[in-house]
């Protein structure tokens, strides 16, 4: 099978002389340059890819995917408002909560806290949490063990760093403190109940570890006098991405005084700054390629000059501007596409190997993280390869069309 001439010459001038080892020096420095950039570009994404995923996983871990709440005081009806919640397609799971602000004193310190009361067995349904859990278990909760008085002391489940702020450890007592206490002669009389702390969790996001603590559902209603009423359900779904769309139908289903929340509303601030510095890091550093371009415009335009004579005599012999053209573009477009290529399988082990022997360590107590999350997505690697190619394609169309204009009778006239 015959190339077509435009493609054979292309591929052979990447090849230069011996006289002309410079040209090939540049060659090789602008593939170079295009691998490097296309090399950085696979890398940074896919680190800031994985760091979304994984804060993504702990937000989850924490929060479940939709919360329904309702307007007023509380929801009165929670199991009756479960079972329409269930019935509604792609919910997998639904669960009633207590959400409230408290004050939290221990012997040695003192801290804002929010109390959450949940039900043990189907809290783990709607979230991870349990899987975050360093000390104790989630059925801590339900439990009640009786101090040295006698009197019996319900189990608390507490942050990580939560416990850091208030110098207490397992089996140690805690006081909650509630601002909506009762009414006496002598004014507002905050209410104050004891817990012991019977469990540890890490979450790995430093808001929900040093501010939130676990209550059995029960105890909760009981210190708060709520009765049998709840804050709202936790909704789990069997796609996190359809969240928006499903609270909406949950919405619709059970109608005014209820409102829905999903995961990506409740973390909109966080997602839009990481995605916007995900965009900003690509253009940083698609400059990286847009610099290997200019190497390659710069090849192209000592290649055109060093082959003015050939030029003129293919075009003696009968070919067409068009063709001179095509045969720069082939080259540069060649020399493009092999950075491209090279800075793809670059970066791609580079991640793997990033990802497997994670050898570059993050300090845990600044980033909750102990070394760079790592995730590959094709369409990264797509939008990379494309801008790396389009860019390499735009640096040939000015040196290639010079050469097509070029005279044939001035380039001869000396020889």
């Amino acid at each position: 099978m015959n190339l077509p001439y435009e493609l054979f010459i292309g591929l052979r001038y990447l090849k230069a002389k011996r006289k002309q080892t410079f040209i090939s020096i540049i060659t090789f420095i602008s593939m170079a340059g295009v691998m490097v950039g296309v090399m950085a570009l696979v890398i940074v994404l896919s680190v800031m890819a994985g760091f979304q995923e994984d804060l993504r996983a702990k937000i989850l871990g924490t929060t479940s995917h939709i919360l329904v709440m309702k307007f007023g005081k509380g929801m009165e009806n929670a199991n009756e408002v479960t079972n329409k919640i269930k019935a509604v397609p792609h919910v997998v799971a639904a669960s009633p909560f207590i959400y409230n602000q408290v004050m939290l004193t221990s012997e040695t310190g003192v801290s804002g806290a929010v109390v959450r009361g949940i039900e043990p067995e189907t809290a783990t349904t709607v979230t991870d949490i349990a899987k975050n859990i360093k000390e104790g278990s989630l059925s801590v909760v339900s439990q009640k063990k009786k101090d040295k008085n006698g009197i019996e002391v319900p189990g608390a489940l507490i942050g990580k760093e939560l416990a850091r702020n208030l110098g207490v450890f397992m089996g140690d007592y805690i006081n909650v403190i509630s601002p909506l206490g009762t009414v006496t002669p002598m004014g507002m009389v905050p209410k104050v109940k004891r817990f012991q702390v019977e469990g540890v969790f890490d979450s790995g996001m430093y808001e929900y570890d040093s501010s939130l603590i676990y209550v059995s559902l029960k105890e909760a209603q009981s210190f708060f006098e709520l009765g049998n009423m709840v804050t709202g359900i936790e909704v789990r779904t069997d796609d996190i991405y359809r969240a928006r769309e499903i609270g909406k139908e949950i919405q619709g289903s059970l109608g005014y005084p209820f409102w829905t929340r999903d995961w990506i509303e409740m973390n909109k601030n966080l997602f839009a700054a990481l995605k916007l510095e995900k965009i900003a890091m690509f253009v940083i550093l698609a400059l990286i390629v847009l610099v290997a371009a200019f190497n390659i415009i710069s090849t192209l335009i000592m290649v055109v000059m060093e082959k003015q004579k050939d030029i003129a005599i293919l075009k003696a012999m009968g070919a067409t501007s068009g063709s001179i053209m095509k045969i720069f573009v082939i080259e540069g477009t060649v020399i493009g596409t092999v950075g491209t290529a090279l800075g793809l399988f670059g970066g791609y082990v580079s991640c793997f190997l990033l990802a497997k022997y994670k050898f570059i360590e993050l300090p845990g107590d600044v980033y909750y993280i102990s070394t760079l999350p790592v995730k590959m997505e094709p369409m990264t690697l797509l939008i990379v390869s494309i801008a790396a190619l389009g860019i390499s394609f735009i640096a040939t169309i000015y040196p290639a069309y010079q050469a097509a204009r070029l005279d044939p009778a001035e380039a001869l006239r000396y020889e």
